[in-house]
């Protein structure tokens, strides 16, 4: 074993790589390197890359927790389940390729599961049953991964340079005299994605209270 390295030094290591290289280029290799060791000597502590994304899943999961806890008690279910969606959209959004990264991860810190009872007895006590609950967080959750694989992939390419994406570019290619609608929606679709994701989100809370509702 390497002396000097961590499994929560490699992890930093790794979210550096990814913030870099972006998820194509994150590999054990490549963080060892900016360890400035071999890559054997990552493996005392992480298997494989797919074990080292999972540590690095359960790292940004972590800090969505700990924010989660520091809210107020007092706050009614439905502006947690808001703040939820920000906070959880900012971790994601704080390491290039993030979503990618968390997309179908296993989280391998039992605490960050357990975190979940405050949050589920909250939502019990105010009238959601347990099924309902994890219908509405699992619609929440599956749309943020979502929203951030498609924002930090579009966002990328026009930083890069990519003109595919702009607006009066997809006008001329359907041709607004024929399709004017489709035309006009293209603001909505790709217009400001904070905006757009506070609307998504509140739709999906007003979906959860019809949830809440119907038990």
């Amino acid at each position: 074993m390497s002396r000097g390295l961590s499994k929560a030094g490699i992890v930093q290591a790794a979210l550096g790589v990814l913030d870099e290289a972006g998820f194509d280029g994150l590999t054990v290799r490549a963080v060892a390197a900016r360890l400035g060791v071999k890559a054997p000597a990552l493996y005392w502590h992480v298997r494989d890359k797919q074990e080292l994304i999972d540590e690095m899943a359960t790292e940004v999961w972590r800090q969505v927790v700990a924010e989660l806890t520091a809210l107020p008690g007092d706050w009614p279910w439905d502006r947690v389940m808001t703040e939820f969606a920000m906070i959880t959209r900012r971790a994601l959004l704080a390491h290039r390729d993030g979503a990618r990264v968390f997309s179908g991860t296993y989280l391998t810190d039992p605490g960050v599961l357990k975190a979940q009872e405050r949050g589920l007895g909250m939502m019990t006590g105010a009238g959601f049953t347990l099924a309902s609950v994890v219908r509405a967080y699992s619609l929440l959750y599956n749309f943020i991964v979502g929203f951030c694989i498609e924002e930090q992939s579009v966002a990328q390419a026009i930083a890069a340079g990519d003109e595919r994406y702009s607006l009066e570019r997809r006008a001329e290619r359907v041709d607004q005299q024929a399709h004017p609608l489709v035309v006009e929606s293209g603001p909505e679709i790709f217009g400001d994605p904070d905006a757009r994701f506070a609307d998504l989100v509140a739709v999906i809370v007003d979906a959860a209270d019809r949830m809440r509702t119907a038990t």
